[in-house]
Parts: C-alpha cells; sequence; structure tokens
C-alpha cells in the first residue's frame, strides 16, 4: 500500500465521516488490498475482496463518495480487521 492510500484509508475511519474522499481513490484502495474491481449495469461497481462481493455505486457527476457509502466501506474493512 502506498502513501495515498494508506492516506485513503485514514479518511475513510476519520470521525466525523469524510465527504470528501474521491472514489477512484478508494477504488485504487480496494486493489492495494488485492481486490477484483467489476463494472456492473449503470454506476455500480462489484468490489471482490474477503471472498465476499460487495456492490458499491460510483458517485457522479461529483467524483466524490457520499457519506453513507463511505461509512458502508468502513464497516466491512473494519469486520475483516483492515484499519489504518
Amino acid at each position: 500500500m502506498n502513501r495515498k492510500q494508506e492516506r485513503t484509508l485514514k479518511q475513510i475511519f476519520s470521525r466525523p465521516v469524510n465527504s470528501n474522499i474521491k472514489w477512484k481513490d478508494i477504488e485504487s484502495l480496494f486493489t492495494a488490498l488485492g481486490a477484483e474491481i467489476m463494472e456492473r449495469e449503470g454506476s455500480r461497481v462489484a468490489v471482490i475482496l474477503f471472498d465476499e462481493v460487495k456492490v458499491f455505486h460510483r458517485p457522479h457527476p461529483s467524483p466524490n463518495t457520499d457519506k453513507g457509502a463511505v461509512v458502508s466501506v468502513r464497516k466491512w474493512l473494519e469486520i475483516h480487521g483492515v484499519r489504518p
């Protein structure tokens, strides 16, 4: 994991919830953790990580991830022991 990905991980776990995290940075973090990312219908992306498939909605037109998605990503990472 590089510095930018570590910074993204810290932003995901920051309190209060950060809504200025770019989705491409979260995807980069997933990739660094060994995820496979697949495009789905519309703006959906499937993330295959921890032997699970999670489907997220890629934000648009803004590149920033909404707070609900950040919380969902945080909980998923936390369950699997990924922390900053």
